[in-house]
């Protein structure tokens, strides 16, 4: 350390937080510079970073804006930096991350090390089964509105470090380039991709929702996952009584509850029979709703579980459609299953944790535009779809390994 800078920061921790950047990928920002090409001079420019960041005199560039379409029509923003200043924002959560998750709640779980959404997810199945009502949250717009002064004052009760709560002020002020080039000022909120925005999206959140609950209403469970939370209810009188008191409490902190979105659930199963419109929820991609299920009797029942979304399910066959399996008739079934199948085994991965028999219609699907592929390749299966299936499901008996969904799908899996 060159104890000339006036900032206690090193070069090992420049270097620490360059290989996490490497690992994560991640595209170029406004400066268009790859990762490939910041590695090109990486010791120059990580020496020119350390020296920026430990002097001081650090100023983030604008942040990229690019906007990634939603499903119900709209586009959700997202900030992309550059490759330096993703490097300079993990210096800084490095150095607070550790600090903040001691006092980071027990059911938050999205973006922290040891959570995950399964584990959210799992804890949400367990409490809809002791607990008759949700309130489903829904945040309206939370990462561009979160007040940037509450945000800081959370930041100096924490970061012992001056030159923590100095970067992270600039990173909250520093403009934003919009797709047509322009450059917006910002006053509030924190841009949805940067290295250290989740890290102050849970603090936020940890302030407003987390700790005022424990405060409150602390016989009330919930999980929540960034911005995303469910809240867990005996009575449809103290559901309606707690999203009423979310909605000032959110409020009061700058942010809005989403009033179409934020809704009251009834988990309805065998031993909850009342009549209520609303009786599922979507919470991390997965659909919480009634479902016929199986004991380990062979008895059927109806229980309150999570599987895979109807939207989650869309996007999985919208991307399988844009791999364009017909079109590949140059590529032997092995090249295309090295091409798909990392992506294929994350769906299963992530939306087989729970009730993985919901997901076989969207695996089926994959099956017909291969079978649509071999239609292509071979002479004798051309307009012949139905002799294409066959052939496939000889080809799955043959190589079951194949491709990532085959086991699942043809085998003996739920």
């Amino acid at each position: 350390m060159n104890q000339a800078k006036p900032f206690p920061i090193t070069k090992r921790q420049v270097w620490e937080a360059y290989k996490r950047v490497k690992a994560n990928q991640g595209g170029a920002g406004v400066d268009d510079q790859s990762l490939k090409e910041f590695e090109e001079c990486l010791q120059d420019n990580l020496y020119k970073l350390w020296n920026r960041l430990a002097s001081g005199s650090y100023m983030p560039p604008p942040v990229k804006r690019v906007e990634i379409p939603k499903s119900d029509g709209g586009v959700r923003p997202l900030g992309i930096p550059t490759v330096a200043d993703r490097i300079a924002q993990t210096v800084v959560k490095q150095a607070l991350e550790p600090e903040l998750e001691t006092h980071f709640h027990s059911d938050s779980y999205g973006y922290r090390p040891g959570k995950s959404a399964h584990q959210a997810i799992g804890q949400a199945r367990k409490r809809c089964w002791r607990n008759d009502w949700v309130v489903d949250l829904d945040i309206k717009g939370f990462f561009d509105n979160i007040p940037q002064d509450l945000l800081m004052r959370a930041v100096r009760h924490h970061a012992r470090e001056n030159w923590v709560r100095l970067y992270v002020q600039r990173w909250l002020q520093a403009p934003v380039q919009l797709p047509d080039g322009s450059i917006q000022e910002r006053t509030k909120g924190t841009p949805q991709g940067g290295v250290v925005s989740p890290l102050l999206a849970n603090l936020f959140l940890h302030y407003t929702f987390d700790a005022w609950m424990l405060r409150n209403f602390p016989g009330i469970p919930f999980e929540r996952y960034a911005d995303d939370g469910v809240c867990h209810c005996r009575s449809k009188a103290q559901a309606e009584y707690l999203r009423n008191a979310l909605e000032r409490r959110f409020a009061e902190c700058g942010l809005e509850l989403h009033p179409q979105k934020t809704r009251i659930v009834y988990c309805k199963d065998d031993d909850r029979r009342q009549e209520y419109p609303v009786t599922s929820f979507d919470f991390l991609g997965y659909t919480f709703r009634p479902r016929r299920s199986k004991n380990r009797f062979g008895k059927y029942f109806v229980n309150f579980s999570p599987a895979v979304s109807n939207k989650a399910a869309k996007a999985i066959r919208q991307e399988v459609r844009g791999w364009k399996l017909p079109l590949r008739s140059d590529k032997a079934l092995g090249d295309l299953a090295a091409m798909f199948n990392a992506k294929i085994r994350g769906w299963l991965n992530y939306y087989g944790a729970f009730y993985k028999s919901a997901l076989y219609p969207t695996l089926q699907h994959i099956d017909r535009k291969l079978a649509l592929w071999g239609t292509r390749k071979f002479k004798r299966l051309r307009r012949h779809r139905r002799r294409a299936a066959h052939w496939l499901l000889r080809v799955v008996r043959r190589q079951p390994r194949l491709f990532a969904h085959w086991r699942l799908l043809h085998g003996t899996a739920e």
